[in-house]
């Protein structure tokens, strides 16, 4: 994969093969830097389809209050307010397999429970990921929709989708894009659509994948690349 040379302009997109270990990035909401880094492998890459493994135990980025403290265990009416930092961590329990449609606002998450038993799809909503050598970056839209083995649905976090309209972090003209996307989403789960009609519950990463490092600059600004 090239640049235009200076480092400002589009590069020719090129696929990543399975085994593969890149990062997938979030930007702050409303801002500019990213707080949420997840060195992942590659399982695909396909023009259709871009699906990654987080494995257990990977070192990650995450967003915490200046002081620490855990921006889940915060008061709701202050979470998006509040000064934030960055924290190394680990993702603890089973991985997540992460599919992505090019052009798409929103990713499709799967989770297991200990032994390989199907627990449940996630479809994240988010920016369509733009593309650069290391990895794929997006913005969170805090609105999220479970989908059940058996094809039943609901919304997630609804309360702090609307608060986060409340503390400017979302217009109303995006917060309706937004709520416009998770719809489609629910179309598509409706139809029992990709990806949700394959074998990805069948799915078992390669054994002789290592976990991938986190680098330490991990959040650095990279020239982004055609999908």
């Amino acid at each position: 994969m090239t640049d235009d040379g200076d480092g400002t302009g589009a590069a020719k997109a090129a696929r990543w093969e399975p085994g593969a270990r890149i990062l997938w990035r979030y930007r702050e909401n409303a801002g500019d830097g990213f707080h949420i880094c997840r060195p992942v492998t590659v399982v695909r890459d396909e023009e259709d389809l871009l699906a990654v493994w987080m494995a257990p135990g990977t070192e990650c980025v995450k967003p915490v209050l200046e002081d620490g403290t855990p921006v889940h265990r915060e008061p709701l009416a202050t979470r998006y307010t509040k000064p934030r930092t960055t924290r190394r961590d680990h993702w603890f329990g089973t991985g997540v397999l992460k599919l992505a449609r090019p052009d798409e606002p929103w990713s499709v998450w799967l989770f297991w429970e200990p032994g390989w038993r199907f627990k449940n799809w996630y479809v994240n909503l988010e920016e369509p990921r733009t593309r650069w050598h290391g990895g794929v970056d997006s913005e969170d839209h805090f609105l999220d929709i479970s989908v059940r083995p058996d094809g039943t649905w609901r919304w997630h976090d609804e309360d702090e989708f609307a608060q986060a309209q409340r503390a400017g972090l979302m217009s109303e003209r995006k917060a309706a894009a937004v709520r416009e996307a998770g719809h489609a989403a629910v179309d598509v789960i409706r139809a029992w659509g990709p990806p949700f009609g394959g074998d990805w519950p069948s799915w078992r990463p390669d054994p002789s994948w290592r976990i991938p490092a986190l680098p330490h600059d991990w959040d650095r600004t990279p020239a982004h690349v055609s999908s």
